[in-house]
């Protein structure tokens, strides 16, 4: 799996998408009180909500078979907008898929998590680049 190839793919051809993703995270970030949240529903439901009204999860499966083939594979079954593909973390959406030789993980990091406990979340500052993160194990 050529992950360079996957991630110059990723912004070159889905660079719209994660920088909307990222301002969907801005959106949900500016409905805090402060800087800051300790509770983690106060980001994943408003933040996948939002992916879903703006239709960015639904975007996200064909993102991922994309970025599967420019790394050089194929999927064995379409991906869809739901686990084990597509996930909504408190750090932001991560996509996955499982191929012959090992797992394929794309990140869009627009959140992080300080602490543990309790644990509070935080906008990250990034750029698409910076937010963008692809791992094959």
């Amino acid at each position: 799996m050529d992950t360079a190839a996957v991630r110059r793919f990723l912004l070159d051809t889905h660079g719209d998408t994660i920088t909307e993703t990222l301002r969907c995270a801005d959106a949900v970030r500016a409905a805090w009180d402060g800087e800051t949240v300790t509770d983690r529903a106060q980001v994943v439901k408003p933040f996948r909500a939002l992916l879903g009204k703006r239709g960015l999860l639904d975007q996200y499966p064909t993102l991922l078979a994309g970025a599967v083939e420019a790394g050089g594979e194929r999927l064995q079954a379409p991906s869809v907008a739901a686990p084990p593909y597509v996930i909504v973390t408190s750090t932001g959406p991560v996509l996955r898929a499982t191929l012959p030789e090992g797992r394929l993980v794309i990140r869009i990091e627009a959140f992080r998590v300080a602490g543990r406990s309790p644990p509070s979340y935080s906008r990250t500052e990034t750029s698409s680049d910076d937010a963008l993160s692809v791992d094959y194990r």
